[in-house]
This record gives structure tokens, C-alpha cells and sequence, in this order.
């Protein structure tokens, strides 16, 4: 028979959620960073280090949304400013995308980046990461 364990303290669903949309993150700027890498090796003409630079910038962000989501699931509490961090340039990014005329998108971006934000530095994510 297998033993069964029962977690005293489960991980609270504010944490559970700011991670999910963590790692929702990493796979979308993961297949951006897929697409980056297709146009690099099929474009007809390039500037080959801008080129490299962006498309590692894409990989680089997908990786560490997704080991910020892994070690904020551990409980790890020093990944939870880098996470808040990464979600607060959305800001910028969907500021500028308003202004750019893609407000459809800017918009909801720069929710999302408020809204996992605002699970990362509620009370019971608090908790659960020791700061209380």
C-alpha cells in the first residue's frame, strides 16, 4: 500500500495562480521567441546581431518566467521580486503598444502584468512565501 501524505500547508490559490500565469507567459514568449528564431534563419536579408540579440532577449525571458514560476511554486520567497519586476515591464511595453494603435492588446498586457502583480504581494502569497 502506498503511503499518502497530506500537505499541512497547501500552496495558497493566489501563489497557485500567479504561477500558472507565470509559466502561461513563458510558453507564450516562448513561441514568440520559436517565430523569432524561423524569420532569423528564413529572412532574405537581416541585421544578423540585432537579429540574435532579440530572439535570445525572447528565449532568455521565456526562461526565466518559467524558473521564476517553478521556484515561486517551491516556495522560493527570493523569486518573488524578480517575478514582480518582470510583470511591472509590462507596463511599459503595453503603454507603448497603446500608443502604438494595438491598444487591443497593450491593454489586456498591461492588466495581466497588475493583475499577477497583485497575486504575487497578497496576503496569503505573503504568507506562504515567509514574509509574515
Amino acid at each position: 500500500m502506498a503511503r499518502v501524505t497530506i500537505d499541512s500547508d497547501p500552496i495558497p490559490v493566489t501563489l497557485r495562480w500567479a504561477v500558472r500565469l507565470l509559466r502561461g507567459e513563458a510558453v507564450a514568449v516562448g513561441l514568440v521567441a520559436a517565430w523569432l528564431v524561423w524569420a532569423d534563419l528564413t529572412a532574405t536579408t537581416t541585421d544578423l546581431t540585432s537579429a540574435l540579440l532579440v530572439t535570445a532577449f525572447a528565449v532568455g525571458a521565456a526562461a526565466a518566467l518559467w524558473a521564476l514560476g517553478g521556484a515561486l511554486a517551491r516556495r522560493r520567497a527570493g523569486a518573488r521580486a524578480p517575478a514582480i519586476v518582470l510583470q511591472l515591464m509590462l507596463l511599459p511595453v503595453g503603454w507603448f503598444m497603446v500608443q502604438g494603435g494595438v491598444g487591443w492588446f497593450g491593454v489586456p498586457l498591461m492588466a495581466l502584468g497588475l493583475g499577477v502583480t497583485a497575486l504575487l504581494v497578497s496576503t496569503p502569497t505573503t504568507r506562504a512565501l515567509g514574509f509574515e
